[in-house]
């Protein structure tokens, strides 16, 4: 198992952007002398996003996300969103959505031997990482297979009044009726009737976002949304992230 630090200049932000990589791709049998990679074989991969005050490290750093990716042979690709929340800013040179939902899968199929599937291919994040992975991967329903969202930060939309603003939402009320808002992002997946992806969702008992996580977990079930939900005796915090990172992994089709 490779750990690869990639810098590279993102045109969607304009800047040289740091990813961490996982890629099973030196994994040797000692009982044959050989390496495992098949000549052109492409992996699956997922693309993990970190939470609010976090980096590309702290995937790595806080769970043991390394030692089960080899274990599953699967490509996990970790970029840094910083505290932008993965959609596109009205500030200039922030378009993280479309370094996340694009950029970002075409880069990495170039430079390493990712498979082009959308089967193959999946997103997932913690609290402001899983908002992040929700709303892109409904929006980018095309590219993503599955969607995982750990104790998702997708309260911000909840009884929004006419002059709520937060950050780099500006006008919340206006937010909340766009696309920004997952459940908006979703009935318009649905109305298109695009290949819809299936979830992964998951949120501790003893954390506050845990109402917001069961209420979008039900609209999805409503819509016929293939969505499998778990939870357990924790708040917002990483013990909970590692045992979801495992039982994540034992989920998707590896």
């Amino acid at each position: 198992m490779a750990l690869i630090q990639v810098n590279y200049c993102s045109k969607a932000l304009f800047r040289t952007v740091p990813l961490n990589v996982i890629l099973p791709a030196d994994r040797f049998d000692a009982d044959t002398d050989r390496y495992l990679q098949e000549e052109g074989q492409r992996y699956k991969t997922l693309y993990l996003l970190h939470g609010l005050l976090g980096y590309y490290n702290d995937w790595v750093s806080f769970t043991r996300i390394q030692k089960w990716a080899e274990e599953k042979n699967l490509a996990v690709v970790m970029p840094s969103g910083d505290n932008a929340f993965y959609f596109r800013s009205r500030t200039p040179w922030n378009d993280y959505e479309t370094f996340i939902g694009k950029e970002l899968v075409e880069m990495t199929r170039r430079m390493f031997p990712l498979s082009r599937r959308r089967e193959d291919t999946f997103i997932g994040g913690l609290s402001m990482g899983g908002y992040g992975a929700v709303r892109n991967g409904i929006v980018f329903s095309r590219t993503f297979g599955r969607v995982i969202g750990l104790s998702s930060a997708i309260h911000l939309f909840d009884d929004v009044s006419e002059e709520a603003n937060i950050g780099l939402f500006d006008n919340l009320k206006e937010a909340s009726e766009s696309d920004l808002n997952p459940v908006v992002a979703a009935e318009k997946m649905f109305a298109e009737k695009r290949d819809v992806p299936k979830f992964y969702l998951a949120c501790g008992t003893k954390d506050n976002l845990l109402e917001p996580n069961l209420r979008f977990r039900d609209f999805l079930l409503q819509k016929g949304a293939d969505v499998t939900w778990d939870e357990g005796d924790f708040g917002h915090d990483w013990d909970f992230w590692d045992l979801q990172i495992r039982k994540v992994l034992d989920w998707l089709p590896l």
